[in-house]
């Protein structure tokens, strides 16, 4: 047998220099290797680890909750109400018991599904014909089907919760309240005009996800709540808004008027109570709504107060001194002023006639001729300091500031110190006249209007002013009272109660020049002898015929003060239910 000869092959000895080349060469490598991972674990590390977390994990924003909204009663008037989205994912669909390898169908789930849900199945598989993972079946269940899903153990199905804002009201608070949008921002209202303080935020959750971005079965527990039972608490009290709101509606109607808006306050502290408004809008659907609706317009609409501001203008003749209180005034049924013919809303005169009498009748010229007393300088440095022109300082809506004519044309020209006389010729807002009315009944203390108590540490340390003499306001409230008495508020005469009141009748300026369009006003205090609460009404346009504030308003306010007296317990002015007033 032949050997086959192996051939030997002779290995020569690397050079020096190629084996320095081949050194050095690999060392650079293992050198750049090493830098390579000490960047990596060292310097790199954390942004390499939440780059890798990012993909696998989604953390959700945090949850913008709002605290609850609740009525001096403690009803609920705004509140968040938690939800949630059902998400599946069929391809790790697993029962109870099953071992971890088995997958069930959709058919088998949607099965279990449309039990507890009570929804045919069919509904349900519609809902995976276009995707086969990540699939969202619902956006809306509610807290009990949520318990139901998690109590079925099934893996694949997702559970993310989060918070829609209701309210159970309805229309009743909205000129309040507001709305939230849905980025769960608040966007009129108190929802918009105190945010931060109805607003807290939670702590963000973590969630797995999938490769589609979807998330993944069983990666999110309960979200992390911030233990919050801080509530807004409303001045308001809903048994008397639902009432006068049911009467303004109502009467808006009956009167064919615009809008209508009635107040009820507490002329010591500003609270108030009421502050229903008509048209309103349900903030629960407020995309179906006109934008002009979410204006608070008793704070951001300027109107002539008219005959409304005759008991302050009184009032500061008194302070001025410039009239007695037992004094009298000349009506002949009109007056001229700088070539102007004012008269009366009746064009009648009322003879001699004594300042109560005034009020009672409401004579436009007894007021120009007591005001023309007053220095026209002294007198719009009045209107000044009483803010006419300034915003009011509240936790309502954004306040506009009211209209005065420049201290060079006032004085310069009567017929505005005359026009003023009466109310008009400036203008401010519904709930800016409240205020100055609040401040007469209380004698003479400024108090800022609110609808939260939260506001009443900062009402408590504002620097108010004091407008009026405490025998000055006396001296209205009684003269006022003699309105409601034997006067144009008669309609609000309640056996046994002493109230005051101002009827007010302005004609409406369309591109400044009075129209025949008006707003029929009243403001009611009671009771006189120590006065707790004011009653404003305010009818904006009514177009039937006979309209006044003495036909349309107070009739409103009657109603509301009757049903104040009740909840609140008010009782008579005396043992023997006769009233006591002063009568002219």
């Amino acid at each position: 047998m032949n050997r086959r000869r192996k051939k030997i092959i002779n290995l020569r000895p690397l050079g020096s220099n190629r084996f320095k080349s081949i050194y050095i060469t690999s060392l650079i490598l293992i050198t750049g290797l090493s830098v390579r991972l000490v960047n990596l674990q060292v310097f790199n590390a954390s942004t390499l680890k939440n780059k890798a977390i990012s993909m696998q994990e989604r953390r959700t924003d945090p949850l913008k909750r709002r605290r609850p909204i609740v009525d001096r009663n403690n009803r609920l008037v705004a509140f968040d109400k938690p939800l949630y989205e059902l998400w599946a994912h069929p391809r790790y669909f697993n029962f109870p018991g099953d071992i971890p390898e088995k997958r069930r169908t959709i058919e088998e789930v949607v099965s279990k599904l449309s039990l507890i849900l009570n929804i045919e199945e069919k509904f349900l598989l519609d809902k995976f014909k276009n995707k086969k993972d990540g699939v969202k079946l619902f956006d809306e269940l509610n807290e009990e089907d949520a318990k139901n899903i998690r109590n079925l153990y099934i893996s694949g199905l997702d559970l993310e919760s989060y918070s829609k804002r209701i309210y159970p009201q309805g229309d009743l608070f909205s000129n309040i309240i507001g709305f939230v949008n849905d980025e769960r921002e608040g966007s009129s209202g108190l929802e918009l005009h105190l945010e931060n303080k109805i607003q807290f935020i939670e702590k963000s959750n973590v969630m797995n996800k999938g490769a589609d971005g979807t998330p993944l079965p069983d990666s999110s527990g309960p979200y992390d709540f911030i233990n919050d039972d801080k509530r807004i608490v409303l001045t308001i009290d809903s048994r008397l808004q639902k009432i006068a709101f049911n009467i303004l509606m109502k009467k808006v109607k009956e009167w064919n008027a615009k809008k209508g808006l009635a107040m009820v306050m507490d002329v010591n502290n500003g609270e108030i109570l009421t502050l229903a408004s008509v048209p309103s809008y349900d903030p629960n659907k407020f995309w179906e709504y006109d934008q002009e609706l979410f204006k608070g317009w008793y704070l951001q609409d300027l109107f002539e107060p008219g005959s409304t501001f005759k008991p302050i203008n009184l009032a500061l003749a008194l302070e001025e001194k410039v009239i007695k209180k037992n004094g009298f005034v000349q009506d002949n049924g009109s007056i001229n002023v700088g070539g102007w013919s004012l008269s009366n809303w009746d064009k009648k005169g009322n003879g001699y006639i004594n300042y109560p009498k005034v009020l009672q009748v409401s004579s436009n010229v007894g007021m120009v001729s007591i005001m023309q007393k007053l220095n026209p300088q002294t007198y719009w440095d009045w209107l000044k300091r009483l803010g006419i022109d300034k915003e009011i300082e509240t936790d309502l809506f954004e306040s506009t500031p009211g209209q005065l004519k420049s201290k060079d044309i006032f004085i310069k020209q009567p017929i505005e110190q005359a026009v003023a006389s009466f109310g008009q010729g400036f203008s401010i807002s519904p709930l800016k006249l409240a205020q100055l009315y609040a401040a007469l009944a209380n004698g003479g203390n400024e108090v800022l209007p609110h609808v939260t108590f939260d506001f009443q540490s900062h009402n408590n340390h504002f620097k108010k002013n004091k407008f009026f003499r405490d025998e000055v306001s006396t001296t209205i409230l009684n003269w006022m009272e003699t309105v409601v008495e034997i006067g144009t508020g008669s309609k609000a005469k309640i056996n046994g109660y002493r109230i005051g009141g101002k009827t007010g009748t302005s004609q409406k300026a369309i591109n400044g020049i009075y129209s025949e369009k008006k707003a029929c006003s009243f403001v009611a205090i009671l009771p006189i002898e120590k006065p707790k609460y004011l009653v404003f009404i305010l009818i904006d346009e009514p177009s039937q015929p006979n309209a006044y504030g003495s036909t349309v308003a107070v009739p409103i306010a009657k109603e509301i003060i009757d049903s104040l007296i009740v909840l609140k317990k008010i009782p008579p002015s005396n043992k023997d239910n006769q009233l006591i007033v002063n009568k002219p």
